[in-house]
């Protein structure tokens, strides 16, 4: 089995995969890739089965070394490297694949053929950040194995998109009664900052108040990703990939699925903007 050598891992690297659905009730988050879609493009670029685990990177600024030939992909936040973005390319054995800072966006996806084969843990490969499941982060000297492939490569070019405006569309949520009556309205009346205490749990965000209309708390209750959950000081949290299976602050609202890859693109300092998707 041929091996990639973590040489820099830049701030923040892990293994993610499509995570581990189905066992919340076991108090098992989902985790897997903040931006699927990303890593799900990477993986098609090189003919892996879309669920194939890669390696996600958060501000770029990795160098891996191959220690056999390999096809790779990258795709998500676009980084400064000599292989570009959004087509297989091919690294010789021995070459050191080094990656610079996202032009925008957060998180990279590096897929290579045959998919990082480090051992499962109850089902997927992912590195879950809030619960420790899963592999270590990477960090300088880590070794990574390689799988066998499947599949053949069947794309030439996938041509990178640009940003996708800042704006999170939201369905009023379970517990959007715990707030005043213009709540809702006052979270899409104008932009939120990201705080730079967000991570993979979560998107913490900076801006209106939104007032409660009850006080206590809840009792915990399952959580979704894409809840946006409000604690007391009013502040907004997107809920993202490592969210927790429960929580006991109120749950505002709901970003929609698709537009889930927006926020875990989204870096600190970064503006956002909600807009209200009415319930069906």
């Amino acid at each position: 089995m041929s091996t990639i050598e973590v040489m820099a891992a830049g701030p923040y690297a892990t293994v993610q995969d499509l995570g581990r659905p189905g066992l919340a009730h076991l108090g098992v988050p989902r985790s897997g890739a903040a931006d699927a879609p990303s890593l799900r493009l990477a993986n098609r670029l090189v003919g892996n089965p879309e669920g194939l685990a890669g390696i996600e990177l958060t501000f770029g600024m990795a160098r891996l070394l191959f220690h056999a030939g390999a096809w790779v992909a990258l795709a998500g936040a676009p980084v400064d490297s000599a292989a570009g973005m959004g087509a297989p390319f091919w690294v010789a054995k021995g070459t050191e694949l080094r990656l610079g800072m996202p032009e925008w966006g957060l998180r990279t996806y590096v897929a290579v053929r045959g998919g990082i084969a480090v051992e499962p843990v109850l089902g997927s490969r992912s590195t879950d950040s809030l619960s420790g499941l899963g592999p270590e982060p990477l960090r300088a000297g880590t070794l990574l194995p390689v799988g066998r492939p499947e599949g053949v490569i069947s794309v030439d070019l996938a041509p990178p998109p640009g940003p996708r405006p800042a704006v999170l569309r939201v369905t009023p949520g379970p517990r959007d009664d715990w707030f005043v009556p213009d709540a809702l309205a006052e979270l899409c009346a104008r932009p939120y900052s990201v705080s730079q205490d967000s991570n993979r749990v979560g998107v913490r965000l900076s801006g209106a108040e939104l007032v409660r209309a009850k006080e206590g708390e809840l009792p915990s209750e399952g959580m979704v990703t894409g809840a946006i959950q409000v604690p007391p000081s009013g502040q907004p949290i997107v809920f993202l990939a490592d969210h927790p299976p429960t929580g006991g602050y109120p749950v505002i609202g709901v970003v929609r699925e698709a537009d889930l890859p927006v926020a875990a693109q989204l870096r600190p300092g970064d503006e956002v903007r909600f807009t209200v998707r009415p319930a069906r």
